[in-house]
């Protein structure tokens, strides 16, 4: 078996895909197919997180950056 790198919601749906192939072809049986759609649930959930927090992070930075030109302008 070939390692995935599964970074996006993208790469997780195609991996999700291609289990699901690969169980109706009869090449991995049902404990395989639900664990590993357990742990790409995981991923899944781990990935909109990440991708919040930078979301977050973003704004947050630019919440500061605008904070500070205010008191720039104040004090100019």
């Amino acid at each position: 078996m070939s390692k995935k790198r599964l970074q996006t919601l993208g790469d997780v749906r195609r991996y999700l895909a291609g289990l699901l192939n690969r169980y109706e072809a009869g090449e991995i049986d049902e404990v395989h197919l639900k664990a590993a759609a357990y742990v790409s649930n995981i991923l899944t959930g781990t990935i909109k997180d990440s991708e919040l927090e930078e979301r977050i992070g973003k704004l947050e930075k630019q919440l500061n950056q605008n904070d500070d030109e205010k008191k720039y302008r104040r004090t100019a």
